[in-house]
């Protein structure tokens, strides 16, 4: 007999790390419409246990915006990548936001540095079939998948 699984009682955030906590700040909030909740600094032991980052130092916020909270981390310290990875490399995760506009929204971000992995392509079958879906990348490399469902869709 295998053990229960654990009582998960939520989803809490979502978390995104960032080369700039100003420049992030201004696309979640000026860009998406995000609410600054909270700022703060960590660093020590706390952080290298909780992490695996080995003497380092992050700023961070957290935004939130339809019900759900984004926390952005501003690493500084010995071991940060200079690339982002792909969003095709395993292990790389994305944020998927329904809009009730997707040329909208691509216009307001472009200059926050955000721009579309190709062109905006409707789902051809399947529960969403009609939905209108296409991958924007940030400066830092993170990605968000923008969805129009189809009810919405022009």
């Amino acid at each position: 007999m295998s053990e229960a699984a654990p009582a998960i009682l939520r989803a809490d955030h979502v978390g995104f790390a960032v080369a700039s906590l100003d420049a992030a700040l201004r696309f979640w909030i000026d860009g998406l419409g995000a609410t600054l909740e909270r700022e703060g600094e960590m660093a020590g032991a706390f952080l290298q246990e909780v992490t695996g980052a080995p003497d380092a130092t992050v700023r961070m916020a957290v935004v939130s915006f339809a019900g759900l909270e984004i926390e952005l981390l501003d690493y500084a310290g010995p071991d940060r990548p200079a690339s982002p990875q792909k969003p095709f490399h395993p292990g790389f995760a994305h944020l998927a936001l329904m809009v009730a506009d997707l040329p909208a929204v691509l216009a307001r971000i472009a200059p926050h540095g955000w721009r579309p992995a190709g062109t905006p392509q409707r789902i051809p079958v399947g529960a969403r079939a009609g939905t209108l879906v296409v991958y924007v990348t940030g400066p830092d490399g993170a990605t968000i998948e923008l969805m129009q469902p189809a009810d919405t869709a022009g």
